[in-house]
């Protein structure tokens, strides 16, 4: 599968590399925009000293690791969820007829390598955050298990809203608010919002394990809803068993698709 994934990146990748000043441009573009949210960071640190009681260091770490997590789910993963236009246009038959996993077909549809950009934008701001704060190598060791549990946790989300469109064709903007909205909900410390919300983040849809419960454990600072220290911890498992429920979701998307007659 992996393999299959590469030559399929590879060749599309190819494909955008003919057009190298449309492809420089789009890379700079998706900096530049990622650097917009970081604007906005530093429009509010500029008027306040903290944001629910955390530093301007602290929320660069928090959201440079959320960012860079989705970020690179969404280059390698993010085209699994417009797998309406594939069904619409009858397309979908013809993947499913190839010697090859159709989700890694999906994943690597019209491959996209430009937005590397806004995964090196948020590495950079992950990277200034870690240089500024004193963390310990007892617990500094949680980041690159943060960012990779983030990947699978966005990849798992970008799996269910395409299973979610074998029965909604027309679902791609409710997938949308689950992946690209529950990246922006990241971009800050969950504590700024209703504690409804954070358990709802928490315990039904798990995106507070991206940055939120281990960033609380590498900065070591205690959970707002009394959680334990050890919660942080659980990233893996959480992504783990959203993955488990993803792939169950899509190979029942699968079973249940009947073809467009076309």
């Amino acid at each position: 599968m992996i393999r299959t994934y590469a030559l399929l990146a590879w060749a599309w990748t190819r494909a955008a590399a003919q057009y190298r000043v449309s492809f420089a441009l789009m890379t700079a573009g998706a900096f530049v925009i990622g650097g917009l949210d970081i604007a906005v960071i530093w429009i509010i640190f500029a008027n306040t000293g903290s944001l629910a009681g955390f530093g301007l260091t602290e929320v660069m770490f928090l959201y440079g690791a959320s960012e860079l997590a989705f970020a690179l789910a969404d280059l390698l993963f993010g085209s699994v969820d417009r797998i309406s236009q594939q069904i619409r246009a009858g397309t979908l038959d013809v993947m499913l007829i190839r010697p090859a996993s159709p989700w890694v077909q999906m994943a690597t549809d019209r491959f996209t390598p430009h937005r590397i950009g806004r995964a090196v934008q948020a590495g950079t701001v992950l990277g200034i955050g870690l240089a500024r704060l004193d963390i310990p190598l007892t617990r500094a060791w949680m980041v690159p298990v943060m960012v990779v549990s983030g990947i699978v946790i966005f990849a798992a989300l970008f799996t269910l809203g395409g299973a979610l469109q074998f029965l909604l064709t027309d679902a791609t903007e409710v997938a949308s608010a689950f992946t690209y909205g529950g990246a922006m909900l990241n971009q800050y410390p969950l504590s700024v919002y209703d504690a409804r919300i954070v358990r709802g983040l928490t315990f039904v849809l798990p995106l507070a394990f991206v940055n939120w419960q281990p960033g609380l454990y590498v900065l070591g600072r205690p959970d707002p809803l009394g959680l334990p220290s050890w919660t942080g911890l659980l990233s893996p498992a959480a992504a783990l068993a959203l993955a488990a429920v993803a792939a169950l979701a899509w190979r029942a998307g699968i079973r249940r698709y009947r073809s467009t007659g076309s």
